[in-house]
C-alpha cells in the first residue's frame, strides 16, 4: 500500500458531505402549493353549485288534530337540493361529479338582491306552498275551506328587468293584466297565460296613491319559456280557515316545489285508503289551487336524492319529465304528473307492495 492512498482516502473522510437539494426542493414544492391553496380557497366562483339535497319522510312533518289520522304502509318522501358557492377547486370537482349542477350566480341571486332577501322569499313560497297543498288536500276531501287574500305585495324586484325600473318594494297590486287577483298564486296562473315580450298591466297602489304600470314579460330563468315579471310577489293578508288542524314543520326548506308532496301526504293521512300501500314514492313538483302540478328546479339531483333512499317511484311534473328520465337510469320509474288527479290516479294503480322478507 502507497502512502500516497492513505492521505487520499483520509482527505475524502475529513471533507463534508454535499447535501441533496431534492428534499429541499420538493419542500419547497409543497409549501408554494399550500400557500396557493390557502390564498385560492376563498376566492369564489361566479357560480353555485347544485347537489341534491336531504330527502325527509312528508308525513313526519305534518301533525292533524281534531279528527281521525290513518297510518300509512310506505313512505311519501319530499325531495331537496344543496345550494352553495364555489371555488375554483369545488368548481373542478362539480365539473366530474354528474348529480352536480353549476348554476350561473345571478341565477341564484339576482344582482342587488342579498342572500338574506333571497332565503326570506324562498320561505315564504314555501309557507304559501304548505298552505296551497292543505287547501287542495282538504278541498278534495270534501271540507269546507275558508280562503282570501287581498291583492299582492312586491318583495323584491330582478336587477336588469323592465320590473327593476318600474316597481319598488312594497307596491301592492289588486289586478293583473285585467284580471283580478287576491293571492300570488292567482297572479302566476295570470301571468302564465301571457308569452315572453308580452305587455301586461298591474293596477295598484304605492303608499296612498294609485298605481298603474306596463310591464314587458321576461323569461323565467329557471322554467324554459315561462314568462316572468321580474318581482317576487307576496299574498296581502292571506288567511285560510280551517275545519282541521293541520300544521307542517317545513324544516327550514324553502321554495314551492315540495308543495305537490304535502297536498298528496295531508290527503293520505285523512283517508282510510293507503295511497302508497307499502312502496315508497319520492316526488316533487309546485302546487296551485287548481291542482296544476308545476315545474320546478333541480329535478336531476331530487331524482339522484331519490334514488339515494331507494325510492320504488319519483312523480316529477309533466315539464321536467325528460330531464329526470336522463337521472333515472334504471333504479327508479319516473311518472309523468300534470295535476293532483293524475297523482292520485298513479297511485290508485298500484299494487300492494311485497312484504319485506324476515
Amino acid at each position: 500500500m502507497h502512502f500516497g492512498d492513505l492521505d487520499t482516502e483520509r482527505d475524502a473522510l475529513q471533507r463534508p458531505r454535499r447535501l441533496s437539494r431534492w428534499p429541499f426542493v420538493v419542500a419547497g414544492v409543497f409549501l408554494t402549493l399550500g400557500l396557493a391553496i390557502m390564498l385560492a380557497w376563498p376566492v369564489k366562483f361566479p357560480y353555485f353549485a347544485m347537489s341534491p339535497g336531504p330527502v325527509e319522510e312528508v308525513a313526519d312533518l305534518i301533525q292533524i288534530d281534531d279528527t281521525d289520522v290513518f297510518e300509512t304502509t310506505g313512505d311519501l318522501y319530499l325531495l331537496t337540493v344543496g345550494l352553495r358557492e364555489v371555488n375554483v377547486f369545488e368548481y373542478l370537482e362539480a365539473q366530474l361529479d354528474e348529480k352536480v349542477d353549476l348554476i350561473d350566480r345571478d341565477v341564484i341571486r339576482p344582482p342587488g338582491v342579498s342572500q338574506e332577501e333571497v332565503t326570506r322569499s324562498n320561505l315564504q313560497a314555501m309557507d304559501e306552498s304548505i298552505d296551497t297543498a292543505i287547501y287542495v288536500a282538504l278541498s278534495r276531501l270534501g271540507y269546507d275551506v275558508g280562503f282570501s287574500g287581498q291583492g299582492v305585495e312586491v318583495l323584491q324586484t330582478v336587477e336588469g328587468s323592465p320590473a327593476f325600473d318600474a316597481l319598488e318594494v312594497g307596491d301592492r297590486f289588486t289586478e293583473v293584466a285585467g284580471v283580478a287577483v287576491n293571492t300570488s298564486d292567482e297572479a302566476a296562473e295570470v301571468i302564465r297565460t301571457y308569452e315572453v315580450g308580452d305587455t301586461i298591466t298591474l293596477i295598484g297602489t304605492r303608499g296612498e296613491e294609485d298605481l298603474a304600470v306596463d310591464i314587458t314579460l321576461i323569461p323565467h330563468p329557471d322554467l324554459e319559456g315561462q314568462p316572468m315579471v321580474g318581482v317576487v310577489f307576496d299574498t296581502v293578508n292571506l288567511e285560510m280557515v280551517l275545519p282541521v288542524d293541520v300544521r307542517v314543520d317545513s324544516r327550514n326548506i324553502g321554495g314551492p316545489s315540495a308543495g305537490m308532496m304535502y297536498a298528496l301526504a295531508v290527503f293520505d293521512l285523512l283517508t282510510a285508503d293507503d295511497l302508497t300501500k307499502g312502496h315508497r314514492i319520492a316526488g316533487t313538483g309546485t302546487i296551485r289551487f287548481d291542482e296544476t302540478v308545476g315545474a320546478i328546479g333541480g329535478i336531476r339531483q331530487k331524482v339522484f336524492g331519490a334514488r339515494s333512499v331507494g325510492a320504488d317511484y319519483v312523480l316529477v311534473p309533466e315539464a321536467n319529465y325528460d330531464a329526470a328520465l336522463g337521472a333515472a337510469g334504471d333504479e327508479i320509474e319516473v311518472v309523468s304528473i300534470a295535476t293532483f288527479q293524475d297523482a292520485l290516479d298513479f297511485l290508485n294503480t298500484l299494487e300492494p307492495a311485497p312484504a319485506p322478507v324476515a
